[in-house]
């Protein structure tokens, strides 16, 4: 009974705790010159610093998610647990919480400046340094797009973390990878930003996020067209202008940056853990394998036909591997 008074207690603290809040950045220049007018960063923080301020841990949200959608990780016993660490989930730039084309008064959809995965991985910089008062993170982790910006801190500040943890990320784009998501982003200028463009990027991201395996086990043949309809009627409220934005960014992805993988090894400070799903199709694993392997680090890899979504079929694995590794 005393154990249940406890969770129910920490539960408590993690719903108080998680309220949306803002970083103003101001004018925020980018690296292709460009500026965010008015900049702000979302964010919810979990859990305490510790006394020398050595247990935070930064979660940078997946492709289009929120850290609404991503608080979970903070939870007790998950990856970033809270009653372990200060957790910070912050909102990636385009996501329309932050700064986004959708909600800038000054610089509204195609206006809004083209941003990079270094960009926000540069705005989360600031929000830990000038507005949490941070000097230095325990670990930066994220799944997905929040792999990508892992990767990116890696190699953008390497003095300023101990652990780096890319899930199911990339350090840069693969062929078919840009081949995907440059789809997406053709449909999207090609049908004008459209109700309709997004009902048919709708189904060309649902077809990629998990495998064919997947839909022949969870989805009866007859059930498909129930299945789009709905899937389209959830997209059409997406925002299409901050779908593409992040879409361009990660295009752009590379943390090489023209080096080769001994320049980029002699940068490279932070202990590192990189997972993948060896059956996913939307970011692929390949890249992150090959640096892995490269570098001679930890690679774990998750197997279910789940693809993209492994870390939701494999949460075991995900769970156990990743507390072992942040307790080095």
């Amino acid at each position: 009974m005393k154990a249940l008074f406890t969770l129910i207690g920490l539960l408590i603290t993690l719903a108080a705790v998680a309220q949306q809040r803002f970083a103003d950045l101001g004018d925020f220049r980018l690296e292709n010159g460009q500026t965010i007018r008015n900049c702000r960063l979302g964010y919810r923080t979990f859990g305490k610093l510790n006394a020398n301020r050595s247990n935070a841990v930064l979660v940078p949200t997946w492709f289009t998610g929120t850290s609404d959608n991503k608080k979970f990780v903070a939870e007790p016993g998950n990856i970033a647990d809270s009653t372990r660490y200060f957790t910070i989930v912050v909102d990636a730039l385009g996501n329309g919480v932050s700064s986004s084309p959708s909600n800038s008064t000054t610089q509204p959809g195609a206006q809004f400046p083209q941003f990079s995965i270094r960009d926000m991985v540069r705005s989360e910089y600031e929000l830990v340094t000038k507005h949490l008062g941070l000097s230095h993170l325990h670990t930066v982790m994220g799944i997905s797009m929040g792999g990508m910006q892992s990767f990116e801190w890696l190699v953008t500040y390497p003095d300023f973390i101990d652990h780096v943890v890319p899930i199911v990320g990339t350090p840069r784009q693969s062929s078919y990878d840009r081949l995907f998501w440059g789809t997406q982003l053709n449909i999207l200028e090609r049908g004008n930003y459209s109700p309709d463009a997004m009902k048919t990027v709708a189904a060309l991201h649902e077809l990629n996020l998990t495998t064919p395996g997947y839909f022949f086990s969870h989805l009866k043949a007859e059930e498909e067209p129930a299945f789009l309809q709905k899937k389209e009627a959830d997209y059409v409220n997406r925002n299409p202008y901050d779908w593409a934005s992040q879409l361009r960014a990660m295009i752009g992805h590379d943390i090489y940056h023209g080096q080769t993988v001994a320049e980029l090894k002699n940068r490279i400070k932070a202990k590192l853990l990189i997972v993948v799903a060896t059956q996913d199709h939307m970011v692929t694993p390949g890249p992150a394998i090959e640096l892995a392997r490269s570098l001679q680090v930890p690679l774990i890899e998750l197997p279910s036909d789940c693809g993209h979504l492994a870390t939701s079929c494999d949460t075991s694995i995900l769970k156990t591997e990743v507390s072992k590794f942040l307790m080095q």
